[in-house]
């Protein structure tokens, strides 16, 4: 079942001379549950694209479809409950308030959830157990490796029970082998029903997906499927 559908999205910035064209009547069709790379070099639209998947941006024009909601028609309250339950980002350099324990950068996203101060804590200790993190959840994340910190990132993604994770080149700052713990970790996530599209330049990280699209200068170019 198709959980994002993008029909004939194009993104303009600026106008005049000063135009820049990043998406070009972009079509793509994403099931519920499927591993999704999006490869391109730098300036390609990749990253355009995953804010615009991410309701962070809005298409100059075309059609976008979310679990067969229809992005333009919403509010910005809507827009943002969205980004707050339904989709989840991982940054590549892990986006953690440095002066904030790793509990208090988890709970992040669950703030303004009307749940309980236990409800918080049972979601934090869950996910921080299954992330192997457990026993950091009170030093700073300056205290931690760089792929602790991006295993903190994940937790932060995983407590909203987001149905979509949208991961912007999430091994990037990370050494090969940290990297792979990493990907690794995002398989046996989308193995448990979690949507994950990734933004990578890395051909050995768009190998763990199920399919890879290339984008070049705003426009997809080929589609490889495993």
């Amino acid at each position: 079942m198709e959980i994002i559908q993008l029909k004939n999205i194009n993104k303009i910035y600026g106008k005049g001379e000063s135009e820049l064209i990043a998406l070009k009547n972009i079509d793509l069709t994403i099931k519920k549950g499927e591993f999704l790379a999006i490869m391109g070099s730098s300036g390609s639209g990749k990253s355009t694209l995953l804010n615009i998947i991410g309701c962070m941006d809005i298409p100059t024009s075309g059609e976008y479809y979310l679990d067969n909601a229809v992005i333009k028609n919403l509010s910005n309250n809507e827009l943002s409950k969205i980004r707050n339950s339904t989709i989840s980002f991982i940054f590549q350099h892990f986006a953690l308030i440095k002066d904030y324990t790793v509990y208090d950068n988890i709970e992040l996203p669950l703030i303004h959830r009307k749940i309980s101060n236990k409800e918080k804590k049972d979601l934090i200790l869950k996910y921080s157990n299954k992330l192997g993190i457990y026993d950091k959840l009170y030093k700073k994340p300056t205290e931690l490796s760089g792929g602790q910190q991006q295993r903190v990132a994940i937790c932060r993604a995983l407590v909203s029970e987001s149905q979509i994770i949208l991961a912007d080149e999430p091994t990037g700052a990370l050494d090969s082998n940290t990297g792979k713990s990493i990907l690794d970790l995002l398989k046996e996530i989308n193995k448990e029903g979690k949507t994950i599209i990734i933004v990578t330049h890395d051909l050995k990280v768009a190998s763990y997906c199920d399919r890879t699209i290339v984008i070049n200068d705003g426009k997809i170019s080929n589609t490889v499927i495993r």
